[in-house]
């Protein structure tokens, strides 16, 4: 149950849930290459590859910074090499950058489709596919996706069709490589949360949403780490829900990722995209582990 020595490259680390991820993996001490855009300060949107890469290497980890834009290949391809020649190797890779609009279809321009969609299905096909030959060589190599399982609900899709099929071209990776590279035993799994996680992003994008009560990014790293500790040949292709996975590893005290304290499960903001035999799952295995049986 530890990425001690494993090599992890993790696209929109600089800040968010990628960077809590890369964190978490250095506290094993992992080294991780932070694949992302920022590497000059933004008021807007706090933390750059550098920023991050020392609280990385604070962690006890060792942090690679590269900026890179995932649409463009050739960065992409250049970023790998220079991890493995940093590293000496790929074991896990983690697509974590995503670009998000929640508006609907009048309200949408096209740039902001196309950069949806470049981002979130290209980027995250692109980065995977580049890695191959790299995770191909390794003993316990990973892809995971931070994308929502595949609920074809109405509901999801009617208030914003663009960024739904985008994150879900996301999720679509996961069933298609997933299925694809099994043979070469690499895992390819999704991750989601239950609900609303406080961000920079998401406090830019959800400004109309009003009060939210959200959890912190650190439910999103150890679930994330307790699917890249598992077996690649035993979990793979899974779309798992960061509180009913970890709940099924034994946890039970989930306060401590509350944004606000005190705040109860049942208060909590979820998120979209939930798919709702996952909710039954997780709602049945909170009223058994706290009636203590």
């Amino acid at each position: 149950m530890s990425l001690a020595g494993k090599v992890l490259f993790i696209t929109g680390a600089s800040r968010g849930i990628g960077k809590a991820i890369a964190i978490r993996a250095a506290q094993d001490g992992a080294s991780v290459a932070i694949a992302a855009k920022t590497a000059d300060p933004n008021p807007k949107l706090p933390g750059t590859i550098f920023s991050a890469a020392k609280e990385i290497e604070a962690a006890g980890g060792k942090a690679l910074p590269i900026q890179c834009d995932i649409r463009d290949e050739t960065m992409v391809q250049e970023a790998m090499t220079k991890t493995a020649e940093a590293f000496g190797k790929i074991d896990i890779v983690v697509n974590n950058a995503s670009a998000i609009s929640l508006t609907p279809t009048e309200k949408t321009d096209v740039k902001r489709y196309d950069l949806m969609h470049s981002i979130n299905g290209r980027g995250t096909w692109l980065v995977s596919k580049l890695a191959l030959p790299y995770l191909k060589k390794s003993d316990n190599a990973h892809i995971l996706n931070l994308c929502p399982p595949l609920s074809m609900e109405e509901k999801w899709f009617a208030p914003f069709p663009a960024y739904t099929i985008a994150k879900y071209n996301m999720s679509l990776c996961v069933l298609g490589m997933a299925g694809e590279f099994r043979k070469h035993g690499i895992a390819v799994n999704g991750l989601w949360p239950l609900t609303l996680i406080e961000t920079a992003a998401l406090k830019i994008a959800a400004e109309s949403m009003g009060e939210r009560k959200s959890r912190n990014t650190e439910i999103m790293a150890d679930a994330a780490h307790a699917i890249l500790t598992k077996n690649s040949r035993e979990f793979s292709g899974n779309f798992c829900l960061d509180e009913l996975l970890l709940r099924k590893h034994g946890v039970t005290d989930f306060e401590r990722y509350n944004n606000t304290p005190g705040t109860k499960p049942e208060d909590l903001t979820l998120d979209f995209f939930l798919d709702s035999k996952q909710l039954e799952e997780l709602y049945a295995l909170r009223k058994q582990q706290n009636s203590g049986l």
